[in-house]
């Protein structure tokens, strides 16, 4: 005898060709009812003899993107269906909206792409239900066409058979086109293929092209060509700061190219072939080839693949790597609208090359860093973002949490549920701070929420708290070094003591700037424990590491030649200086006094040169540790010796400045105990060399120690860490 159940599925549904699976399904096991889309939930009405094998195949045959799980079933009177449909979407009053990730190129797509005697062969625009653009394209929830920057093209007779046709892979995907119907691309007046030969033309002459992709626009040259490489960068007046690679995807698992100029292990290499296709740092070949002003002065290189077929076009055609570098003004989010784009990188780009598919919203590419056994993010934007998390507890009503000044992102909370956004950038523009809102509009209106209270960091010069504190809601300003114990703490609920090791560049503290902090407790409870002795420094000193460096030597007695004449006299005096117990900053004091660099052009520069040119050192003895108002602080006064005698080699003095942070950590840690587990967070925690030897040595001491997984360890994180703290007072 037939039965017939109702089914509701919720999680990530939509966007990942769930329905057309579901069609599928319904079909094998020879049921009869529907299928429809509800906002961010998925309804089925089905009847037959075999509901238990599919409502299990529901589930365990997904498709690899989606993330389902049933909320609901319900056994109901069979109604004698016909056969099996997709029904037109419906809004629900009560939305569980998860909106999908941009997708890569799936292989299928691919193949065709490069078959000439398929209808999209060539053709930069090509998915299916599996792939293609999702968030950057949604302009509301159900996801359908007509809710999405492809609404403007109508879909050919072609396409349309497809769209309805239930055996065909692009049935019912939203953004399908064809040549014929879909975005087209133009460069100096050429169309199509024609645009395409333009551009690589252009690029392998020695140009610089701005390409519009998925997320906004790259700006592209010949990587193995160093005056080009040298061209952009003096254009962009980016003089020192990494460039990223993309390769041509070769050979059976498409990494051919990239091992000819790097060296991934396994588990980089299925970063690379991830769906999100992140960028993901490698050690670089001696012998690669390309421009030695990619990454000057470091042994790693920014890699990724095509994850576009316009993308796989373009290096298919160029036959070799491309920098592919985010097309924007150094530190703002990426570029998306044409004439702003001609506007803005006029002066650096020889040409553009546009489609006319808009972008409702910019997402700049992942990059991953594989250190202590995993790979982590150092910034989700493309393919990572939004970032949902489900949560321990229950947020009481929805929350806004601001996040920092740099790295900027967005978090919402609600019920049990967290989305963080893509990476923003600095806040330090008119620009940054449109998309920051336009970022913060968007997430409320795509999911439905809207924050009744907004969370900030506890500076009070950030553009982010100065938003927060203008929007007429209550508001709660979160310290900052708490909000990145928190975000990791948050990542594990599990854990209820913990001991965060919170190293950055300075964040405000209480009374002084902090950076070299530990805190012991769980979120809303954290008790400060250990730090490092503070210094005065003078001035603004994250672009200007010789500032930290004199800053050591003055404490303790020590002469430096300043190049500002003035500067001793006004730290002896105390004017313009500020107390910090940074450890980003003893970072860039060892850089300018082990490598001699004086001045940057890039926010974690010297400490990125220090860890390249690092070896391996012997173990030696943790900083003096001491007692200094319930604060174990740990006294850096014999470090500047050291890190300036010039009878060891620098590469040995690099390695020493590594082994003793990392050795002070673990004294510090063996201290304080007991807890459950040691958290290790922070901008200075993207280091891998001291993470590494950091975790190792915890290890050795029996303690169970965390580096974040999900979030960055840098103030990328901090919104959630915000979030967390705000529901741990809220008793979440």
């Amino acid at each position: 005898m037939p039965e017939a159940r109702r089914l509701v599925l919720c999680g990530l549904v939509q966007g990942v060709g769930f329905r057309p699976f579901v069609f599928r399904l319904a079909q094998r096991f020879a049921l009869r009812g529907w299928v429809r889309n509800g906002a961010g939930r998925v309804f089925i009405r089905v009847e037959g003899d075999a509901l238990a094998a599919f409502e299990h195949a529901l589930i365990a045959e997904a498709p690899p993107t989606a993330r389902a799980r049933i909320e609901s079933r319900e056994d109901v009177a069979v109604a004698g269906f016909k056969d099996f449909r997709i029904l037109a979407s419906e809004a629900e009053a009560e939305a569980e909206i998860h909106l999908p990730p941009d997708l890569f190129c799936c292989e299928d797509c691919l193949a065709e792409l490069r078959d000439p005697g398929a209808r999209r062969f060539g053709y930069a625009f090509t998915n299916c239900t599996q792939c293609g653009p999702r968030y950057t394209i949604i302009a509301a929830l159900p996801y359908d066409r007509s809710h999405t920057s492809m609404a403007g093209f109508a879909l050919c007779p072609r396409c349309r058979a497809e769209y309805e046709n239930p055996g065909d892979r692009r049935f019912h995907a939203e953004p399908l086109a064809c040549p014929d119907c879909g975005p087209k691309l133009t460069f100096r007046g050429l169309n199509g293929e024609a645009a395409l030969q333009g551009v690589v033309a252009r690029l392998q002459a020695g140009g610089i092209v701005a390409v519009k992709g998925i997320g906004g626009y790259h700006l592209l040259c010949d990587a193995a060509d160093d005056a080009a490489v040298q061209l952009l960068r003096g254009r962009k007046h980016r003089p020192d700061k990494p460039l990223a690679v993309m390769f041509p995807w070769e050979g059976a698992d498409g990494l051919e190219a990239v091992r000819r100029c790097c060296v991934p292990d396994e588990r980089e290499a299925r970063a690379l072939c991830d769906p999100a296709r992140p960028i993901v740092l490698l050690r670089r070949r001696e012998d690669c080839g390309l421009s030695p002003a990619i990454a000057p002065g470091l042994k790693e290189i920014g890699a990724f693949l095509p994850y576009s077929p316009l993308h796989h076009l373009l290096l298919a055609a160029f036959g070799g790597p491309l920098v592919a570098t985010s097309g924007n003004v150094s530190g703002e989010p990426v570029i998306t609208d044409h004439e702003e784009a001609e506007r803005r990188l006029g002066e650096v780009a020889d040409g553009f090359l546009h489609h006319d598919r808009p972008i409702m919203r910019p997402a700049d590419d992942s990059v991953v860093r594989a250190m202590a056994g995993a790979v982590r993010p150092l910034r989700i934007g493309r393919g990572l973002a939004p970032l949902e998390i489900e949560v321990a507890g229950e947020f009481s009503q929805p929350v806004l949490a601001v996040g920092g000044h740099m790295k900027a992102a967005v978090a919402l909370g609600w019920g049990k549920r967290v989305v963080v956004s893509p990476h923003i950038g600095e806040l330090d523009s008119p620009r940054s701070m449109a998309v920051f809102e336009q970022v913060i509009a968007d997430l409320q209106a795509l999911y439905r929420v809207e924050a009744r209270r907004i969370v900030c960091d506890a500076h009070p010069a950030y553009a982010s708290g100065r938003w927060a504190r203008a929007q007429g809601l209550p508001v709660r300003s979160v310290q900052h070094h708490r909000a990145h114990a928190s975000a990791l703490a948050g990542e594990h609920p599990e854990i209820s003591s913990w001991l965060v090791f919170a190293w950055d560049g300075i964040g405000y503290g209480e009374g002084e700037l902090w950076g070299g902090e530990a805190f012991k407790g769980a979120p809303g409870r954290w008790q400060r424990v250990a730090s490092m002795r503070p210094f005065h420094l003078l001035g603004e000193a994250g672009r200007e590491p010789w500032r930290s460096a004199a800053a050591l030597l003055w404490e303790t007695g020590g002469e430096y030649a300043a190049p500002d004449g003035l500067a001793w006299e006004a730290w002896k005096k105390r004017v313009g200086t500020y107390r910090c117990s940074s450890i980003g900053r003893l970072f860039d004091a060892a850089a300018a006094l082990v490598l001699g660099l004086e001045c940057v052009s890039y926010e974690g520069q010297g400490p990125m040169l220090l860890e390249a040119a690092a070896m391996d050192a012997d173990e030696c003895e943790a900083l003096p540790l001491r007692q200094d108002g319930g604060i174990l602080r740990a006294d850096w006064e014999k470090l500047p010796a050291m890190l300036r005698d010039a009878t060891i080699s620098p590469a040995v003095r690099a390695g020493l400045f590594h082994e003793i942070l990392a050795q002070t950590l673990a004294a510090q840690a063996e201290a304080l105990q007991p807890f459950e587990a040691v958290g290790l967070t922070g901008g200075v925690f993207q280091n891998r060399r001291l993470a590494e030897r950091a975790m190792a040595l915890l290890a050795a001491r029996s303690m169970a120690a965390y580096l974040p997984e999900r979030l960055p360890a840098n103030d990328g994180g901090l919104a959630f860490g915000q979030l967390i703290e705000e529901a741990a007072w809220n008793g979440m």
